[in-house]
């Protein structure tokens, strides 16, 4: 809430309308139309917190100006290393100045890149009034690295006809499809006796939650699958002899298959209570979020603005399959047509995590010529 609180009196600095902080840390402004003619309202969004898969406190960022190649010494006390030998994309910007860390939290770039990317292509406009646009509304919210950026997400009150998150990666990459998503519970019932009295009457329910676990296509796990492959990935396990649980998500792109792998689940659970004759496990299967493809496809007009902007500032468009959720697969089912655009930042969530300032600058261009192509179409 302190972040937004401080962007909210940023955004007020800036003259921008209809500015609304409420409650649960949803913050919408508006830069108001410069045409007469009636143009559709549009949104960019990006989310305010950063990944709890690393500290993200006390962040130290500094900028490599002209990055040469090679070693970049992150933390030389630790020998901390942002190496092309890990991370062969940094190859690719050679020349560039490079935002990085200092070795010890994540960058934060996801999404405060994006941030910074709508506030400047906001400003933009306003310092370039002859670029013709319409209402614009923005938005930052919540709680996107915990999977519930979008569950109090007033889409009435936003007000667009579709909107785009800037949240994605690598520059130029532009995503409309996701994961439908689903996360399941395992519990295990068994048995405990004494181990040395237990011939034909134990039932270790953690080694039948590890035969569960063993009966998953080994070859359709998260390290082993990418594209549009999708997976079965146990997250967690806990228990004892007489009682275990684990979770698991399952992904597929594919609504078909999809739902076969949910069925799966359940066909293992009863193979395993048929085995020992007696129910020892259930399964509790519920869905997450869907592939927006659904929504999106009918409406490919917006895929094509946001291509032709990318062109405009410079950008080849590289169209692809997010491998994972975002706010806008969510958005997209409550009535906000949302696919996702580059933010710039190279290895989300890791001590690693970098953003090339050209990168930036291309994404706040391509905002800017999104709202100037809706406005010319």
């Amino acid at each position: 809430m302190t972040f937004a609180s401080a962007l909210k009196n940023e955004l007020e600095e800036m003259g921008l309308q209809d500015i609304s902080l409420d409650e649960n840390g949803y913050l919408f402004a508006t830069l108001p139309s410069n045409v007469s003619h009636e143009v559709p309202t549009i949104g960019f969004i990006a989310h305010l917190d950063t990944s709890p898969d690393m500290s993200g406190k006390d962040v130290n960022p500094r900028i490599v100006p002209a990055y040469e190649g090679g070693d970049i010494a992150l933390c030389p006390e630790e020998n901390i290393i942002l190496s092309p030998g890990q991370f062969p994309e940094l190859l690719d910007h050679i020349g560039e100045d490079l935002i990085v860390t200092d070795g010890h939290t994540l960058l934060g770039a996801d999404d405060k890149a994006g941030i910074a990317e709508i506030v400047s292509a906001i400003e933009y406009l306003q310092k370039h009034p002859h670029i013709q646009h319409g209402t614009i509304r923005i938005g930052f919210n919540p709680d996107e690295e915990i999977g519930l950026g979008a569950h109090k997400f007033d889409v009435k009150r936003f007000g667009c006809d579709w909107a785009y998150t800037m949240d994605g990666g690598e520059v130029g990459e532009i995503e409309y499809e996701n994961f439908n998503a689903a996360s399941a519970t395992i519990t295990v019932q068994g048995r405990n006796v004494h181990p040395g009295y237990a011939k034909g009457k134990m039932l270790n329910a953690l080694r039948i939650a590890a035969e569960i676990i063993g009966a998953l296509p080994s070859q359709e796990s998260p390290e082993q699958t990418e594209g549009y492959e999708g997976f079965y990935h146990p997250t967690s396990i806990e228990g004892t002899v007489d009682k275990a649980s684990f979770s698991l998500i399952i992904r597929d792109h594919d609504r078909g298959i999809f739902e076969n792998r949910k069925q799966f689940i359940y066909n293992t659970i009863a193979d395993i209570n048929n085995k020992y004759g007696e129910i020892v496990a259930k399964a509790d299967v519920r869905d997450q979020y869907s592939n927006m493809r659904e929504v999106i496809e009918p409406r490919m007009r917006i895929i094509d603005i946001a291509c032709e902007a990318m062109r405009r500032a410079g950008v080849e468009p590289k169209i692809k399959a997010i491998r994972g959720g975002t706010d806008g697969a969510q958005l997209s089912f409550m009535g906000l047509p949302c696919p996702n655009i580059f933010a710039g930042g190279l290895n989300f969530h890791s001590r690693y995590e970098y953003v090339p300032i050209p990168s930036m600058q291309k994404a706040m261009m391509t905002i800017v010529h999104i709202a100037e192509l809706v406005t010319q179409q």
